[in-house]
């Protein structure tokens, strides 16, 4: 396993802390989506749902299709027929929230590109003849990268996520993987869909809070952590009080010793 670089660990953390320091100010996010493989029309894929989760209070906000059609007394087997319809509206709805908590900070789950990312909304709500509420990027933190950076590209195996959740005893209850969320939207399981978007926000802030309380479990060691210099061992002993009082100590007893032998 490559061990984490220092600087960029030290900066990560730094990042971190700073989100839970400022946690009334931080909404976690993720969202579900038609496949974005297999496209040949080159079409964008369409929105299925969106959660954003307050770092601090825990209380969560969602948009998704099947919500707009219930309030619009759209049957679910009309869903389909209407979906273009319910999706401008179910984004006017995010873009809305976003626009209305201007300055706000996304810890989000690779959401980095125009295939699954911020990118991706935003094209999908113009293509709709929306207009985004534009997220600057230095309020965008991509929480798999700050992990990568913190414990090491090997931390745990691929996918990621699925194996941290188990690493760490949290079960994934609702939680669909890329390969099942596109099979359920081909099933039009928009309510499975949604129920998958609301847990992976729920256990994103769940590993967030245990890596910023330095509890996250991870299979890098503690010494590939420290990057395996004699540096980290010094540092530690330092940072243990114990541990320099007793070499302290030691020092003292080592210098009795000798000036008594030069008697």
């Amino acid at each position: 396993m490559t061990a984490p670089n220092s600087a960029k660990q030290k900066f990560a953390r730094a990042k971190l802390d700073s989100l839970f320091a400022d946690a009334a100010n931080t909404w976690v996010i993720h969202y579900s989506c038609e496949s974005f493989y297999d496209r040949p029309n080159g079409a964008s894929p369409r929105i299925t749902s969106i959660a954003v989760r307050r770092l601090d209070s825990g209380q969560t906000l969602s948009f998704s299709i099947h919500q707009v059609a219930e309030e619009r007394n759209i049957p679910f087997n009309q869903i389909e027929a209407h979906y273009d319809d319910l999706e401008r509206q179910m984004l006017d709805a995010f873009y809305h929230h976003v626009g209305s908590h201007k300055g706000m900070k996304y810890l989000h789950w690779n959401m980095r590109d125009i295939n699954y990312g911020f990118a991706a909304l935003e094209h999908r709500h113009r293509v709709l003849k929306g207009a985004p509420v534009i997220v600057e990027d230095d309020k965008k933190i991509d929480f798999s990268r700050l992990l990568i950076d913190i414990y090491g590209v090997g931390y745990v195996a691929h996918p990621r996520l699925e194996n941290l959740l188990a690493r760490n005893s949290i079960k994934p209850r609702d939680f669909l993987t890329g390969p099942q969320e596109a099979e359920a939207f081909e099933k039009r399981n928009f309510v499975g869909l949604h129920q998958s978007t609301l847990r992976k926000v729920d256990v994103v802030a769940n590993l967030a809070e245990r890596a910023h309380s330095r509890q996250l479990k991870t299979n890098t060691t503690w010494w590939e952590m420290h990057g395996g210099r004699v540096r980290a061992v010094t540092k530690w002993t330092v940072e243990n009080k114990m541990v320099a009082f007793l070499a302290s100590v030691a020092t003292f007893v080592g210098l009795g010793i000798t000036l008594y032998t030069l008697r």
